[in-house]
């Protein structure tokens, strides 16, 4: 008889439990997640992309996008800008990184104009190309914001 009458309450209990654990496990997997399209919205950043131990990020093609690259470089080791004809900005440029010494250890396409890259301290040679035309600059990576490199390309004909 005590069980039926407590039936409801012991219910209502695992009921209540479960909820909480559902909830713990959707909080863990969007923490873990990457960046969603609505928290690519809200902060302006691109999602970050890996390639081996390198992280990156690319963009830049809107103003709110450009803005928080732009605001965001000072967190990254190196920052790189495109540009072309009249300091207008390009995108779809091939970007190649590697050690001194020829290791490559990115190779890549920036999607906007601007490119933030966390890279280990040391030198480095940053190739980028776009529309057949390929610039190249030495940079010396010391830590957070510390590196930049503008690459300026003709008009493509």
């Amino acid at each position: 008889m005590k069980i039926q009458r407590n039936a409801p309450r012991i219910a209502s209990t695992l009921l209540a439990a479960a909820f909480t654990l559902v909830q713990a496990s959707v909080a863990a997997a969007q923490a873990d997640a990457p960046q969603t399209a609505s928290e690519i919205h809200r902060t302006g950043m691109p999602a970050t992309q890996q390639q081996g131990d390198i992280s990156f990020v690319s963009g830049g093609v809107g103003r709110d996008e450009s803005t928080a690259l732009r605001q965001a470089r000072r967190q990254w080791p190196l920052s790189l800008q495109f540009t072309g004809p009249g300091a207008s900005y390009v995108a779809d440029v091939q970007v190649q990184i590697g050690k001194a010494g020829g290791a490559t250890v990115l190779d890549t396409t920036s999607h906007g104009p601007y490119m933030l890259v966390r890279l280990p301290q040391g030198r480095y040679t940053v190739s980028a190309t776009y529309s057949v035309v390929t610039r190249k600059q030495n940079v010396n990576v010391r830590g957070n914001g510390s590196a930049r490199a503008t690459f300026a390309f003709p008009s493509s004909h």
